[in-house]
């Protein structure tokens, strides 16, 4: 145990100085020649314009939480692909027994040799496991679907639509202003 605890912590205690040394020497090396352009803020190429504590346009993370939600269900197909794959050549009724054996085996994610004759799924068994899988994954893509459509129906992939509404009101408050101004 003590052996262990000394591995750690010799490894951390390496790693740490081998991430400190690096910006110990560039501190010291590196030329130090601070001018206003040097200091300024930088945000995508173009001048502060304003304060920094502005509001943040909930567009752009509503954008990038939707692209988080459906890209990251891409993770999702591959085991469903893996599964689904094997169960499509053990579904095969021409296969030898050994070739059953080590399919079933890499399915099941068990060692070849320790699997006992008769262990491995049958054609029928992978067949329904075929068919049990095409039906998981309608139903993933239902989900997905259903919730696209409540996403669109909201208006959150509408891109346009927040400067819309503020053109009807800044339309809206001059129509106002307008009509105040021949009221009077």
């Amino acid at each position: 145990m003590t052996n262990l605890v000394g591995h750690l912590l010799l490894f951390g205690t390496s790693i740490c100085v081998l991430l400190a040394l690096p910006m110990f020497v560039g501190r010291f090396l590196r030329p130090k020649l601070p001018t206003p352009e040097k200091d300024a803020i930088y945000e995508c190429g173009e001048p502060a314009i304003g304060s920094s504590y502005i509001q943040f346009d909930l567009r752009f993370y509503v954008v990038a939480l939707l692209f988080i939600v459906f890209d990251v269900e891409v993770a999702f197909f591959f085991p469903w692909a893996a599964i689904y794959g094997g169960a499509s050549q053990l579904a095969d009724n021409r296969l030898t027994d050994d070739v059953r054996r080590e399919l079933s085996a890499r399915l099941l994610d068990q060692n070849p040799s320790v699997m006992s004759a008769g262990s491995e799924i049958t054609a029928e068994a992978a067949k329904s496991l075929m068919i049990t899988g095409f039906f998981d994954l309608l139903v993933f893509f239902a989900v997905l679907l259903v919730g696209f459509a409540y996403v669109w129906k909201r208006g959150d992939l509408d891109w346009i639509r927040a400067v819309t509404q503020k053109t009807r009101q800044a339309s809206d408050q001059t129509a106002k202003a307008s009509v105040a101004v021949t009221a009077t």
